[in-house]
């Protein structure tokens, strides 16, 4: 078992340097992938990232509170599974009333990974009031956040899940591979929603439908969302699925 310092106000500091690894990542984005930038920008206006942000708000306390206050405690909360979900909602909305059709996600694919790789070890330093921890375990990487029980670092997990699929993005995405230029972000949502599905398990939220949380049933929805787009972009460009 692995003893991990923690402090509540730590989950701040994660927001803060998730914020910047997000920032640092635009910048890589609009240094080297400029058209897909100057294409968003000709495609959208203000008010498509005005409803992003209120989408992406509205979805994190939303979905993060609905999942809390079934706790034993009570709590108000917000989630970065539930801002990724109220932003999506909300510019697909968005584009549905302006008539666009395209996608628009792939300049954000970067910095959101970067974010939640960055962001998910502001979670596990904040400790047992972020209520993010896992399940105990006896594995031997198990980690000890101040109660003396050995759980899975499930906020690891995560990072170095998301982190892996950054790899092979940018990988992807230096070689023009169609699938990371074509569908990047809905490529980002399917591996996200498979691997939050994963890690829910390991966690002690209150279950909503047999074993299944708040969480596993909004990840089942973001990858229904990410597969029917590229399946929509693979029939229209005469592939197979």
């Amino acid at each position: 078992m692995i003893h991990v310092p923690t402090a509540a106000g730590l989950h701040y500091a994660g927001d803060a340097a998730a914020w910047i690894s997000a920032y640092l990542g635009a910048r890589w984005v609009y240094a080297y992938r400029r058209g897909s930038v100057e294409a968003l920008a000709r495609q959208t206006a203000p008010s498509y990232f005005v409803s992003m942000a209120l989408g992406a708000a509205a979805g994190a306390w939303a979905i993060g509170s609905l999942n809390t206050l079934q706790s034993k405690i009570p709590v108000l909360s917000h989630s970065v599974a539930g801002a990724l979900a109220g932003g999506i909602v909300a510019v697909e909305l968005w584009k549905w009333i302006h008539g666009v059709k395209a996608s628009t996600g792939g300049p954000f694919v970067i910095p959101l990974t970067l974010g939640i790789v960055v962001g998910r070890w502001g979670c596990l330093f904040a400790g047992l009031p972020d209520q993010t921890y896992g399940i105990p375990t006896t594995l031997p990487w198990g980690v000890d956040l101040g109660d003396g029980i050995s759980r899975h670092p499930v906020e690891i997990y995560e990072s170095l899940a998301m982190a892996a699929f950054l790899g092979l993005y940018w990988n992807a995405l230096v070689r023009k591979r169609a699938w990371a230029t074509a569908h990047g972000f809905h490529y980002f949502a399917l591996a996200y929603a498979a691997q939050r599905f994963a890690w829910e398990f390991l966690k002690p939220y209150t279950k909503i439908i047999g074993p299944l949380n708040v969480f596993h049933l909004l990840m089942i929805g973001l990858a229904i969302y990410a597969s029917l787009w590229i399946a929509a972009g693979r029939t229209a460009t005469g592939h197979s699925a």
